[in-house]
This record gives C-alpha cells, structure tokens and sequence, in this order.
C-alpha cells in the first residue's frame, strides 16, 4: 500500500507542476493586475485537495482483497510455527504456517507471509489462533484479520 501512496503523491505533484506551469506561461501574463495571489491560492487549494483525495483512494484495499472480504468465507486459523523474515518500518514480515478451517470444509494447511505490527507480534506465535477470510474461489487466498 505504501508503495501506491507515494506513487500517487509523485503523480499529483508533477501534474501540479505542469499546471503551475501552464498557468505561469499561458494565464498569468493575461490575468488582471492584482489577483495573483487569490489564484496562487486557489492553485495551492486544488492541489492539496487533489492530493488528498488521492491519497485516500490510493489508500483503499486492492478490488481482490474487497471481494474477498465481501464474498469470502470466514473462518479461523491456528499458526502452526511463525518464522520471522525481515524487519519492516512498522514491524515485521513473518512467514505463517496455518491450519485453516472454515466451517463446511475439511480443515486445511497453507502458508501466508504477513506484515506483523510490533504491538501484536506475541499474538502472531505458534498455537495462537487467528480469525481468516478465504477467497470461495480459491481456497489459497486467505486475509488474516488480528
């Protein structure tokens, strides 16, 4: 998710500066004596306000996760070992071993690679038991919800 913000603030931020651009070669000179600054204020307005707005969208889950949490099944998964692969800026990226079940189905095992938060790595330790949402199309795509 990260990675789609900063690309959506680098997107804004040279389209900003192809219109303040435009603006300064092709507005500003015909303009009326005096409001420069009122539309210096306004250019400044519309970028935060595209920004922000950007960056909210930017932010949502992926259309996949969104399905799955609209459509999927839920049910729990046991961690069967949690073996940590790097440290991350808010965490740690660990690899999780699962026994899932989801009520109506044999239980099953998978692997997921997870981004555990630093405040909930002992949840996130074998024998603990966390709540999962499978995709119904293929039971391998799952979503952990702590």
């Amino acid at each position: 998710m990260h990675r789609r913000i900063v690309a959506t603030v680098a997107f804004v931020t040279v389209g900003y500066l192809v219109v303040l651009a435009l603006w300064r070669g092709l507005f500003l000179p015909n303009s009326e004596p005096g409001t420069e600054g009122f539309q210096v204020v306004f250019l400044v307005s519309l970028y935060g306000m595209v920004l922000g707005l950007s960056m909210a969208f930017a932010g949502r889950p992926s259309g996949a996760v969104r399905r799955i949490e609209r459509e999927g099944y839920e049910g729990w998964a046991t961690i069967r070992s949690a073996t940590p692969l790097d440290t991350t800026a808010t965490g740690q990226l660990t690899r999780l071993d699962l026994e899932l079940t989801v009520p109506g189905s044999d239980p099953y095992r998978g692997t997921v690679v997870y981004e555990v938060d630093r405040r909930d790595l002992h949840r996130y330790v074998a024998g603990e038991v966390v709540s999962v949402w499978v995709d119904p199309l293929d039971r391998d795509r799952i979503l952990l919800y702590p």
